[in-house]
C-alpha cells in the first residue's frame, strides 16, 4: 500500500497542478485546491505553442520506431537461433559488448555522424524526423535481439523442419509459422521500443534543432525553458496528456507482457 502511494503521488501532484490556474508548483501544494481547465485549453488553442504538432512528431518517431525495431530485432533473432554460420558466435558476443555501453555516450559522434549525413541525404542528418528514428533503430538493436533471441530458441526446430520437408522456403517459414509463435516477444520489443522512444530527451534534443520537428519531450521543456517561461502549469497539462498514449498501450497489450519477457528465459 505504501509503496502503491509513494508512485502515485508524483501522477496525482502532476495532475493537481494541471488544473491549477497559478502556472507555479508551489501554488500547487494543496492537491485540488483549484481547478480549472485554463491549462489544456491553453495548451491546446494557442497558436504559440505547437502541441498537437509534437505530439504527431512524437507518434510518427515511436511508431516507426517500433516497427522498425521489431521488424529488424526479429529478423536478426531468427538468423542467429536457426542458422549455423561462420560469425555467429561473434557476431552474438559483439552485440552483447556494444550493449555494455551505454548510447549516450556515443551522442558527440552521433551529432557529427548525422550532420555529415545531412549534407548528401538531408533527411536522414540533422533536424530530420528519420535521422531520429535512424539513432534510435542503431541503439535498440543489440538488446532486442538478444531479447527475441531467447524467445527464438524456445520455438521446436522440428517445426521449420517439418515445413521444408513440405516444401516451404526459409522466407514462408518465418512469415507464416515462426512469427505467430513468437507474437508476445514482438508485441514487448514493440511496446518498450514505443515508450522508450515517446519519452527521451535528450537524442531528440541533439538531433531536432527546429521548433515544428520537436518531440513532446523536447517541445514540453519549452514551456519551463527561456522561450515560453516558466509556466510549470502548461507543461504538467502537456505531461498528462502525453502520458495517455503510454498508458492506454500498456493497457491494451498488458495480457503478453509477462508471457514476452519470461518465455526468452526457459532455454537460451
Amino acid at each position: 500500500m505504501a509503496a502503491c502511494i509513494f508512485a502515485l503521488f508524483p501522477l496525482v501532484y502532476a495532475f493537481s497542478a494541471s488544473l491549477s490556474a497559478s502556472g507555479s508548483l508551489l501554488g500547487s501544494n494543496r492537491l485540488f485546491s483549484e481547478i480549472t481547465g485554463a491549462n489544456y485549453t491553453e495548451l491546446l488553442t494557442d497558436p504559440q505553442n505547437p502541441y498537437l504538432t509534437w505530439f504527431a512528431n512524437s507518434m510518427f518517431v515511436s511508431v516507426t520506431t517500433a516497427v522498425g525495431t521489431v521488424l529488424m530485432g526479429a529478423a536478426a533473432a531468427y538468423a542467429f537461433s536457426r542458422f549455423r554460420f561462420r560469425a555467429r558466435k561473434g557476431g552474438l558476443l559483439a552485440l552483447l559488448i556494444i550493449q555494455m555501453f551505454p548510447q549516450l555516450l556515443a551522442f558527440v559522434a552521433i551529432f557529427l555522424l548525422l550532420f555529415a549525413v545531412s549534407e548528401v541525404y538531408p533527411f536522414l542528418g540533422l533536424n530530420s524526423r528519420l535521422g531520429l528514428v535512424a539513432v534510435y533503430l542503431g541503439g535498440a538493436l543489440g538488446a532486442n535481439t538478444f531479447l527475441m533471441y531467447g524467445f527464438f530458441n524456445t520455438i521446436p526446430r522440428d517445426l521449420d523442419e517439418a515445413a521444408e520437408i513440405d516444401g516451404a522456403s526459409h522466407a514462408q517459414i518465418y512469415w507464416t509459422m515462426i512469427l505467430p509463435l513468437v507474437t508476445p516477444i514482438l508485441v514487448v520489443v514493440g511496446m518498450l521500443s514505443f515508450i522508450s522512444s515517446f519519452s527521451d530527451f535528450l537524442l531528440a534534443q541533439i538531433v531536432l534543432q527546429e521548433p515544428s520537428q520537436y518531440t513532446l519531450a523536447v517541445g514540453l521543456y519549452q514551456f519551463v525553458a527561456v522561450q515560453f517561461g516558466e509556466n510549470w502549469g502548461v507543461f504538467s497539462a502537456g505531461a498528462v496528456l502525453a502520458a495517455v498514449p503510454v498508458v492506454a498501450l500498456f493497457l491494451f497489450l498488458q495480457r503478453y507482457i509477462v508471457s514476452g519477457l519470461t518465455g526468452g528465459a526457459v532455454k537460451g
